[in-house]
């Protein structure tokens, strides 16, 4: 136990003295904070800009259905001639909505152009396909003899109201929340696993390499010297981590704070300040949720499968660093680690979100390679007991069956070079 503890010292050590690591540790959250700024600075700016659109009604049967808004501004240009229309549109807009003149209203239906050399989002060609199809069926009523307006006094907007057994009410979008929050908490362990295992692989490698393993080898086990890795890594990552957290949460606020007073002292309104102040009711009803969700056992069951999942995976990095020379030999044993991580997070994303306690989205958060991912995005959810048992025993069950094969591994592997392994020498390693 001594020696494993020295290890884990020196693991440690050599990460965080590391110059790189110290840079990477404090350079991070002012990259990631700067960019969430210039990012939400780019996207304001254009929140003010107007695109020009010229529009041709030569038929005079549209054009007054364009209505200007804040982002987009619709110029008339129907009495020029189409050729010097086309080339002032060209020259000076956006683009230009052509309406060619007809003998019927309703062979518009195929007819109306949008011409520019730009493509147009979708949003703005459902936009303007909306327009002709409202006013075509106004046509159609009025040829029908149709009263219109009755037909809009009797539509109704019905909104679905959502509320539980207990009477409380329900929020829309909440289902969508809850798979967020649990998805944030999968995806920082895969990301975790990923980074920190191969820095646990790169660290075997290198140690093979210079022939240094052979030295260490002589007074500590193989699976000492694995263990000891791997924990190693591990700490140093959750002191980054935590670094990142405290730093990262300073910046964003101070950083925050600062904006937030020097756009409200510029853009303040009376109707935007009522209109925020409505936003924030919302968004109080949704706090008052989200409080509601297990919040505790979320953030328990975190640290239960952070610990597992990275030791499960950190297990297999060890075991290929240990298999091959160098990090490109390392290349076809990679993805077999990585996709049960990948699995996780599409199952989590596309099934949970639909149905949280049905039979895949159950069955791949009790399976130890995808649980660490699926169980957190199904915890919000309510998971039953039993099965949060089930999936923590054979996670961790899983990792000693794991660490007892990658040991094996990894005492044969160390010391073999010159030679590019496939899985059926992996395999007859195990023997051993």
């Amino acid at each position: 136990m001594n020696k494993l503890n020295l290890i884990i010292q020196r693991e440690f050590i050599a990460k965080v003295r590391n110059k790189s690591f110290i840079v990477m540790t404090f350079l991070s959250p002012l990259l990631f904070v700067g960019m969430a700024f210039l990012i939400s600075y780019l996207a304001n700016m254009n929140k003010d800009s107007v695109t020009e659109i010229a529009v041709y009604d030569k038929a005079g049967l549209l054009k007054n259905h364009f209505k200007s808004d804040k982002h987009t501004k619709y110029i008339d240009i129907s009495t020029m001639p189409l050729k010097i229309a086309k080339d002032t549109a060209k020259a000076s807009y956006e683009g230009l909505i052509y309406v060619p003149k007809v003998s019927k209203i309703q062979d518009l239906k195929a007819k109306v152009e949008y011409i520019s050399d730009e493509s147009p989002s979708i949003d703005f060609i459902e936009t303007i396909e909306d327009i002709v199809d409202s006013t075509l069926t106004q046509e159609n009523f009025k040829t029908s003899g149709i009263d219109t307006k009755a037909i809009e006094k009797a539509t109704v907007k019905s909104e679905l109201k959502l509320s539980k057994y207990s009477g409380d009410e329900s929020l829309k979008g909440l289902n969508e929340i809850k798979v967020a929050i649990g998805g944030f908490f999968g995806y920082l362990i895969m990301m975790f696993i990923i980074i920190y295992g191969n820095f646990v692989m790169r660290s075997v490698i290198e140690e093979k390499t210079n022939r240094i393993i052979e030295i260490v080898i002589s007074s500590v086990k193989p699976f000492q010297l694995m263990m000891g890795k791997i924990i190693g890594t591990s700490l140093a990552g959750i002191l980054q981590f935590l670094i990142w957290a405290i730093v990262g949460g300073a910046l964003f606020f101070m950083a925050s704070s600062y904006f937030g007073m020097e756009m409200s002292g510029s853009t303040a309104k009376v109707a935007e300040a009522a209109q925020q102040a409505q936003k924030m009711n919302v968004l109080n009803d949704y706090l008052v949720e989200i409080q509601n969700l297990p919040i505790a056992t979320l953030l328990s069951c975190f640290i239960i499968y952070f610990i597992g999942g990275y030791f499960l995976y950190s297990s297999f990095y060890a075991a290929i660093g240990a298999a091959v020379d160098s990090e490109t030999d390392s290349q076809q044993f990679l993805l077999p680690i990585i996709m049960p991580l990948m699995l996780g997070v599409y199952i989590g994303f596309f099934t949970v979100i639909n149905d949280p306690h049905g039979t895949v989205a159950t069955v791949f958060s009790i399976i130890p390679l995808t649980s660490p991912i699926v169980m957190l995005m199904r915890i919000p959810f309510g998971v039953p007991f039993w099965q949060l048992g089930l999936s923590v025993l054979l996670l961790f069950g899983t990792f000693f069956v794991v660490v007892w094969a990658a040991a094996k591994i990894y005492r044969v592997g160390i010391l073999m070079h010159g030679k590019k392994p496939t899985w059926k020498e992996l395999y007859k390693w195990l023997k051993y």
